[in-house]
């Protein structure tokens, strides 16, 4: 089993990036994605998650109208698309894998024990 987030990097207050989270070993598509992420100092915190289908997405306020989960079954991928960055998003991104019983997104997701985690991503919004 294996998830791998990458893309991240150093980007000025204002830009964007995108992160992928690939996926391997487990069938992708029994599992909803979520996207964490840790700052130095700080508890982890869920950003976004999608459910198996890509239909339907939840995020944490802070992020929302900004950020933007998106996957791709056929590529056993995920994507975090984040436009107008703030310094306060500059954190490690980890993706994670949750098994659930339906196509949907649990209401509190972020707090339920993901079944597969992956190495995180830096990103750092510094002008």
């Amino acid at each position: 089993v294996q998830l791998q987030a990458s893309g991240g990097g150093l980007v000025q207050p204002g830009g964007s990036l995108r992160l992928s989270c690939a996926a391997s070993g487990f069938r992708f598509d029994y599992y909803a994605i979520g996207w964490f992420r840790q700052a130095p100092g700080k508890k982890r915190e869920g950003v976004g998650c999608i459910n198996v289908s890509g239909s339907k997405t939840s995020y944490v306020d802070s992020v929302k109208g900004r950020f933007t989960v998106s996957r791709d079954n056929a590529r056993n991928a995920v994507y975090l698309q984040m436009n107008n960055l703030k310094p306060e998003d500059t954190a490690v991104y980890s993706c994670a894998a949750l098994l659930v019983a339906g196509d949907y997104v649990p209401i509190t997701w972020e707090t339920y024990g993901m079944d597969y985690w992956g190495k995180g991503t830096q990103v750092t919004v510094s002008s």
